[in-house]
């Protein structure tokens, strides 16, 4: 089986698709689109993807894909610690540049800023393609902030560890795969779902309304977002993840009260949620010796 991920390797996502799929192909994407482009085209059989941060917030590229996507479910969401370490090609380098991934440098902020207040800071593609370009150019001061996976796989050294402005850092990934008529809507073992909602009209009163449907269910939302329809100003859908605490069928009722409401409801399926633990180092590397 094909698992495609956002890479390149030793990216986060590449762990939580390795974390996922043991002995599987991992086929590395430049971009969150043509990795859900390539599921929806059948050339891999499943997508491991970020969704938010507990930091950042929602990660738009996969939530906006989806919302134009409606062939696609989520299988699985996977949570995973995300730990940023600064690196460089030596001990005690002198740093005139940090490169990284804009998520990144914005994860780690307020260390930059009490640490390294007057050196330029660069967003590149990844914090994989950050920590090769340090490898690849030893005689540059240049410093980058990765995983430690990276370090080790690039040969860095790490001159600071864990620089996250908070330790309790984490990012949820999706694990998306194609709707067939075999997966069905609703897991024994799910204990979240999530639906994408569209107003007909901006009608006074319909979000509330949407949300009552909910509320005298007893049903929990976790979430409750909205996002740009790019069709003109003002105009949103609404991202709803849904806490399964009720019965099912009280969820599909409360579905099914907002079409009546003439709204559209798309529902990315009912899915559990895997946390990964930090472990020590050596259980990390054994775990992604085989991706």
């Amino acid at each position: 089986m094909k698992i495609g991920y956002l890479g390149p390797k030793n990216s986060f996502t590449y762990r939580a698709a390795c974390e996922s799929f043991l002995n599987e192909e991992m086929v590395p994407f430049g971009s969150i689109p043509l990795c859900i482009q390539a599921l929806v085209a059948g050339d891999i059989q499943r997508a491991v993807v970020p969704n938010e941060n507990s930091l950042e917030g929602s990660v738009h590229a996969t939530i906006d894909t989806l919302f134009r996507q409606k062939e696609l479910i989520i299988e699985q969401e996977v949570i995973l610690p995300i730990n940023h370490q600064l690196l460089t090609i030596q001990s005690g380098q002198p740093i005139s540049k940090i490169i990284s991934h804009p998520q990144a440098l914005a994860q780690c902020a307020e260390f930059l800023q009490h640490n390294f207040p007057d050196v330029p800071i660069e967003a590149v593609a990844s914090t994989t393609a950050a920590a090769v370009f340090v490898a690849e150019h030893p005689a540059e001061p240049v410093a980058a902030i990765a995983s430690k996976e990276a370090a080790h796989a690039y040969g860095l050294f790490i001159q600071e560890k864990n620089i996250q402005d908070t330790t309790s850092n984490q990012t949820r990934f999706w694990i998306l795969q194609k709707d067939t008529n075999e997966s069905s809507v609703f897991h024994d073992k799910a204990t979240k779902a999530t639906i994408y909602v569209t107003l007909p009209t901006n009608r006074p009163g319909s979000l509330h309304q949407i949300l009552a449907a909910f509320g005298w269910r007893g049903i929990d939302l976790s979430k409750i977002e909205s996002r740009p329809l790019k069709t003109s100003l003002g105009e949103y859908f609404f991202v709803i993840d849904l806490v399964l605490n009720q019965p099912w069928a009280l969820v599909e009722n409360a579905l099914e009260e907002i079409r009546m409401l003439n709204c559209n409801v798309h529902l990315l399926g009912s899915y559990a949620v895997k946390k990964i633990g930090e472990g020590n180092e050596r259980e990390e590397n054994q775990s992604l010796r085989g991706c």
